[in-house]
């Protein structure tokens, strides 16, 4: 299901809803320009972000983005253990909805 060559169809959705894919890459372009956070942290922010969301297209993307950038090893590995403490500490959190009703 999940193969890179069907990001090939993202034109169909760019030629189908013009305005609102010209707004997004655009918006996706800002996202990703260097201001406060440089690049590199940008794309290590998204790596987690895409592991937590387990999108393997993100989690492929943004982990060639983020070596391109200068991330290493040792970085991308804390920045998963991250990504599931994160994951974990969600589900903890929210186990407290269980108690008290």
């Amino acid at each position: 299901m999940y193969d890179m060559t069907n990001l090939a169809r993202l034109k169909t959705l760019d030629a189908a809803a013009a305005d609102g894919m010209k707004a997004f890459w655009a918006f996706d372009k800002a996202a990703f320009a260097p201001g406060a956070l440089d690049v590199r942290t940008k794309q290590i922010i998204a790596l987690a972000v895409a592991l937590t969301t387990q999108c393997p297209y993100c989690i492929e993307i943004h982990t060639k983005e983020a070596r391109k950038a200068g991330a290493t090893d040792a970085e991308l590995a804390e920045t998963a253990v991250v990504a599931a403490a994160m994951r974990a500490g969600a589900a903890i959190t929210h186990a407290t909805h269980m108690f008290g009703t």
